[in-house]
C-alpha cells in the first residue's frame, strides 16, 4: 500500500503567481547559484543540485540568470502551467 498521494497541482491565482514568478526571477538573475529560485518553486533537490553547480563549477549562477530571464519574459498563465502546474525544473 503506497500511502504517499500525488502534490495537488496548486489553483491560478493571478497574484500569488505574479508574485512568485516576480520573486523567482529577481532570485534566479541576482543569486542563481544559490538556486533560491528553485526552493521558492519547491524543487529542493534541483535547489541543490544548482548550490553544487554554483560552487563547484561556476555554471549555477548562468543557468540562474538564463532562468529568471525565462521567468519574467512568461506571461502569468505561462509561468503557472510550465513551473507551478507541471513542475518543469529547468529551463
Amino acid at each position: 500500500m503506497n500511502d504517499s498521494a500525488p502534490t495537488p497541482i496548486p489553483d491560478f491565482n493571478e497574484e500569488e503567481v505574479r508574485q512568485k514568478k516576480t520573486l523567482c526571477g529577481i532570485f534566479g538573475i541576482v543569486m542563481g547559484g544559490l538556486g533560491i529560485h528553485k526552493f521558492l518553486l519547491g524543487y529542493t533537490s534541483t535547489g541543490i543540485i544548482q548550490i553544487i553547480l554554483g560552487l563547484c563549477f561556476g555554471i549555477g549562477s548562468i543557468i540562474g540568470i538564463i532562468e529568471g530571464i525565462i521567468y519574467l519574459t512568461k506571461t502569468d498563465q505561462e509561468f503557472y502551467d510550465t513551473y507551478m502546474a507541471n513542475k518543469k525544473e529547468w529551463f
